[in-house]
């Protein structure tokens, strides 16, 4: 494959003559940051505050059956979901296709998509937010949320850059 030598690298955000040293790091034992009652959990790996929004990635277990996401999409940030076991069902905006463990998915700004699990297996997988939004208070509460009402979980959703089909409907997004 050849590279066209006119694209550039960003503008450098290090100004230094030397390296520094400020990486972290998260042993794969690390308990996950979030639980939930019907068996899955999620790891904050890299969160808007620890990569100064650069981007935001976790892991995401999801139990057997589990319902996941449905269709929305996102007006400031791309989401990329990366299969590391088992099988996700993943909505590309125009087909459910089936993910298993090294499928990736690719959703730009604007892209519908939504996840879920339909087997009798738990499935884990990494989703990538970019650039990094502070998505932890989402996480955590839109379970919670999803029990308050329509009205009060479609503006939870749209302060965390979430429009759902079934808030607005397909003519009014």
């Amino acid at each position: 494959m050849s590279y066209p030598d006119h694209l550039p690298y960003p503008e450098p955000r290090h100004h230094g003559d030397r390296g520094e040293v400020n990486a972290s790091f998260r042993t794969a034992d690390t308990p996950p940051d979030l639980t939930s009652s019907g068996g899955g959990a999620t790891h904050y790996l890299a969160t808007h505050e620890s990569t100064g929004g650069e981007f935001g990635l976790y892991k995401v277990d999801l139990a057997a059956r589990s319902a996941g996401a449905k269709t929305h999409f996102h007006k400031a940030m791309s989401e990329s979901f990366y299969v590391l076991s088992g099988e996700l069902e993943l909505f590309n905006g125009e087909k459910w296709v089936t993910g298993r463990a090294g499928d990736f998915l690719y959703v730009p700004v604007g892209g519908l998509h939504a996840f879920k699990n339909v087997t009798a297996e738990p499935t884990s997988m990494l989703m990538l937010f970019s650039p990094g939004a502070p998505r932890e208070e989402y996480f955590e509460k839109v379970a919670e949320m999803s029990q308050r009402g329509s009205e009060e979980l479609k503006e939870f959703r749209v302060r965390h850059d979430s429009y759902f089909e079934e808030d607005f409907g397909p003519e009014a997004v």
